[in-house]
């Protein structure tokens, strides 16, 4: 989600004094419930945008329907298995169907640490293009008029509706995240039934995952986050080029260190910068840590201080602290060319993982940086799919 820290902070002053909304979870259909009417916009396999309705999928005996999304790391341990449960049961007459009813604007910079992409419609399309998905994924995060009709607790979560369009199965997919510690394959069990003409003998489970995020929560998210993140402190320090050569060998902090090179009278570096902020925001929670450094004269520090307040850049902030800028240059970064902005990705033993010079592409940074981190906490505890 670009900028989200941007846009949380330009919408501050119009939600002072804005209380969080009431809890108001909907709650799962019940069983025998008939199949909602919806239409709505979706990518179909292969790329296209078109729009959905249940006479879209009339042909088929039973309609899997998915709740799921981009930015949860539980939705993302199911991505493989969907498509290997479209494949298995779309000769059986299985049609199945993701929605993602999350609101994207709900969804918390934070709760994005472990995902390259957040939840719009825009980065579901990038999303089903990348994983190849062979299943027609449909979006409802606008206006989440059809999700709440649905009730889906959390991400992923199943509805089966029989030849009648009745809701047969509601729950979870599985029982486990991690593929070793599965014992019961709950939509498969029931899909099985259901094409052998029988009831499922579980109807309903629970499920697990992340929560719905229901647009009523982006307000008071909105303005905690502002709130806490104009009272952050912003500093910047000068730095020797042997602190540079130390950061960039990045011994001892256990982290992922981006270092990002930059300058106020550099347009590219001002325009780029707040992808920077959301980066820190986004994944300081792990082992990440970002690292930002003005490439200017000591005598500039005030005026590189005022553009990092600006800009609520709360990051590790240093500054040249020497006139020599080709001593600092061949300090940060031994094969950089000196034109900016510059930036580098180092692993917590120092190795090298990204370099380069001029604007970020930061879909393919946070696709290099999300494996490294799993590198040293894998989600889950555990490798693996």
């Amino acid at each position: 989600m670009p900028r989200q820290l941007s846009k949380i902070l330009a919408s501050f002053a119009l939600l002072a004094g804005v209380a969080f909304a009431a809890d108001e979870v909907p709650q799962p259909q019940a069983i025998g419930s008939d199949l909602p009417h919806f239409e709505l916009p979706g990518i179909a396999p292969g790329g296209e945008v078109m729009t959905y309705t249940p006479a879209s999928f009339a042909d088929a005996k039973l309609l899997c329907i998915v709740f799921t999304c981009n930015h949860c790391p539980t939705a993302q341990r199911y991505e493989e298995r969907l498509k290997q449960l479209t494949t298995d049961y779309g000769s059986k007459g299985v049609a199945v169907v993701a929605i993602n009813p999350n609101n994207a604007d709900a969804v918390r910079l934070d709760e994005m640490a472990w995902t390259d992409l957040g939840d719009t419609f825009e980065e579901m399309q990038v999303r089903a293009e990348h994983k190849g998905f062979n299943f027609p994924y449909l979006d409802d995060g606008d206006t989440q008029e059809i999700s709440r009709v649905f009730g889906p607790v959390a991400t992923p979560h199943v509805f089966i509706y029989d030849e009648n369009r009745k809701l047969a199965f509601q729950g979870r997919f599985d029982d486990a995240e991690l593929i070793e510690y599965i014992k019961h394959h709950s939509t498969r069990d029931a899909l099985d039934a259901l094409l052998a003409g029988k009831t499922p003998e579980v109807q309903t489970t629970r499920v697990f995952g992340c929560s719905v995020k229901w647009a009523e929560k982006a307000e008071g998210y909105n303005k905690i986050w502002a709130q806490r993140l104009t009272e952050e402190p912003v500093s910047l320090e000068e730095a020797s080029a042997a602190d540079f050569v130390a950061l960039r060998e990045n011994k001892d902090s256990g982290n992922i260190r981006l270092i990002n090179v930059w300058a106020t009278w550099c347009g590219p570096c001002v325009t780029e910068f707040p992808e920077l902020v959301d980066m820190n925001v986004r994944f300081r929670g792990r082992e990440f840590e970002l690292v930002t450094i003005a490439a200017e004269y000591p005598k500039m520090g005030a005026k590189a201080l005022k553009f990092l307040q600006d800009q609520h850049a709360s990051s590790q902030n240093y500054i040249f602290g020497d006139t020599d800028k080709y001593a600092m240059l061949e300090a940060i970064d031994p094969e950089w060319n000196g034109a900016l902005p510059h930036t580098i990705m180092v692993d917590n033993n120092g190795k090298i993982l990204y370099r380069h010079t001029g604007p970020v592409d930061f879909l393919e940074l946070r696709r290099i940086l999300l494996p490294a981190l799993d590198a040293i906490t894998p989600w889950g505890g555990l490798d693996g799919n």
